[in-house]
């Protein structure tokens, strides 16, 4: 990431309509980039019913991981988590496709070269407790 946003506490944001691709490092994910098969998962899926909630649920699930979000709007949110060891600085950003129905996902670390799969797992977490989050709204 850009020195400068790291100093502003800013994530890479979008950049031609979509989330930043991942660097040469294996500390990235990204769901915008499937032939970047080292970094890729694949987005969230929605239902078009909930198109407005979507990102709310994203919010609510973020925070309850420990997240702090930095901005959101309506089809972005910025978000970081700080490891408690070491107070490193992963990057969490979502970005919403309302003709797709699809929540594509970007969770970077700041610094260093390997995270040890941390941020894989983040993902992984963030869809786990999201499609709960989306399964229990449908029942409300």
């Amino acid at each position: 990431m850009d020195n400068q946003l790291a100093k502003e506490n800013k994530g890479p944001g979008i950049v031609d309509g979509h989330l930043l691709n991942c660097p040469d490092k294996p500390n990235c994910i990204n769901t915008e980039y499937p032939e970047q098969t080292s970094h890729y998962l694949s987005p969230l899926d929605f239902p078009e019913s909930k198109n407005e909630q979507i990102m709310t649920l994203a919010k609510t699930t973020l925070l309850e991981m420990g997240a702090e979000i930095i901005t959101a709007d309506n089809n972005y949110l910025a978000a970081t988590f700080t490891s408690s060891l070491f107070k490193f600085t992963d990057d969490f950003e979502l970005r919403l496709d309302n003709i797709t129905h699809k929540l594509h996902i970007r969770s970077a670390s700041r610094v260093g070269y390997s995270d040890f799969g941390v941020n894989k797992r983040r993902v992984e977490l963030f869809l786990k407790l999201i499609k709960k989050q989306i399964k229990s709204s449908k029942n409300e």
